[in-house]
């Protein structure tokens, strides 16, 4: 199999792990996936050590589809970007930018000491994510903005002030990346400061101190119309009493949800439209079923429900009774069946003999010629 190319917008010297990785994304996932996924930093980070996936399945003792499922459970995670040939073969792996996995010398160098928070002059715009927003979104993509439109915001006071609580609140300087996105917030997606500025506070405060996170709570807003953040506070309960009730019925502690997780209780919650009584009642089954906790399982329970036009606690009670009449009167026909089969063979055993035809009346006459 030929060499795949690794590559990424930032080069380190050593490395890294975030603790964003360590905090939201080890703890979860398969100790196996890790270690490709360390393996895959260390390679990209050492220009002699070159990567493929039979190499990495010989230094593991895996099968190249372990490899492979590795790697497609990264992409999933939001990690990793996988490029392929015209063969569906995997030609580079990309690895997507962490905000947290930024040192100060992979930001921005600012000229002549400006104002912390504003934007360089010398900034170079970038794609702050080409690619389309996730399906359902009211935006399909973002634009990258030019000299001439960076210039223009810096001259805003109320951009000046956005970009200096954000480097506080992230505890480091805006990087390319990170100014693009902030922008894109405000411009493309019409938050005002004062609902950015809330919503770093409360990512930050629960622990998520990704932009990447972020972006897809500021992209939900503009989806349900959130314009202040009153609303937003109103919604984040709705949702914090949701992903509470999961963990507390998946039986989850000691972390907090992975971003392909609030993905399937977004989707049980508002594709499906189902309401935290009915994800609760999937997840308890969910651990009554397999006795652990599994986001795939709960999802299959409820797409079931969906697909029954389930959505309500009785329609529940509706559909265990009639599984159980079901499973009763399968039950019954299995043992009738039983049953049936069982008679045939008690015949042949006791009346295998051959059995002879008799002619009552002629034995009749027979015994009276023999009295005589």
């Amino acid at each position: 199999m030929e060499e795949i190319r690794l590559h990424k917008e930032n080069g380190y010297s050593t490395t890294t792990i975030s603790n964003q990785f360590i905090d939201e994304y080890m703890t979860s996932a398969n100790g196996e996936f890790v270690k490709i996924y360390l393996y895959l930093l260390r390679c990209m980070n050492s220009p002699d050590c070159s990567f493929s996936i039979s190499k990495a399945a010989d230094k593991f003792n895996h099968t190249e589809k372990d490899i492979q499922r590795a790697l497609k459970y990264w992409e999933k995670m939001n990690l990793l970007k996988l490029e392929y040939t015209p063969d569906n073969s995997i030609a580079g792996i990309y690895f997507l930018e962490s905000e947290e996995t930024l040192s100060k010398d992979d930001a921005v160098p600012l000229k002549k000491a400006p104002m912390p928070g504003s934007i360089p002059e010398n900034f170079a715009p970038a794609m702050a994510g080409n690619a389309a927003l996730e399906s359902g979104s009211l935006l399909t993509g973002r634009k990258a903005y030019s000299a001439d439109e960076l210039k223009s915001f810096r001259e805003k006071e109320e951009i000046q002030e956005l970009m200096f609580v954000a480097e506080s609140y992230l505890r480091k300087p805006l990087s390319s990346t990170d100014v693009q996105t902030l922008l894109f917030w405000y411009d493309g997606l019409g938050l005002s400061a004062d609902l950015i500025v809330y919503l770093l506070e409360y990512c930050i405060a629960g622990g998520h101190a990704s932009l990447h996170y972020m972006d897809k709570i500021a992209v939900s807003w503009k989806e349900k119309d959130i314009t202040t953040v009153e609303q937003a506070k109103q919604d984040v309960q709705a949702h914090s009493r949701l992903h509470y009730a999961v963990l507390k019925s998946l039986g989850i502690q000691g972390r907090s949800l992975v971003p392909a997780e609030f993905s399937y209780i977004e989707k049980w919650n508002k594709e499906y439209g189902f309401s935290e009584d009915m994800i609760a009642e999937a997840c308890s089954r969910t651990i009554l079923a397999i006795h652990q906790p599994s986001f795939e399982y709960a999802d299959r329970i409820l797409s079931n429900w969906k697909r029954q036009n389930i959505g309500n606690a009785e329609d529940i009670r509706k559909a265990d009774e009639s599984f159980q009449a079901a499973r009763t009167a399968e039950r019954a026909h299995a043992a009738t069946v039983r049953n049936n089969a069982a008679k045939p063979a008690a015949h042949n055993r006791f009346n295998s003999f051959p059995q002879r035809t008799y002619n009552m009346d002629q034995l009749e006459v027979e015994l009276l010629n023999t009295a005589r």
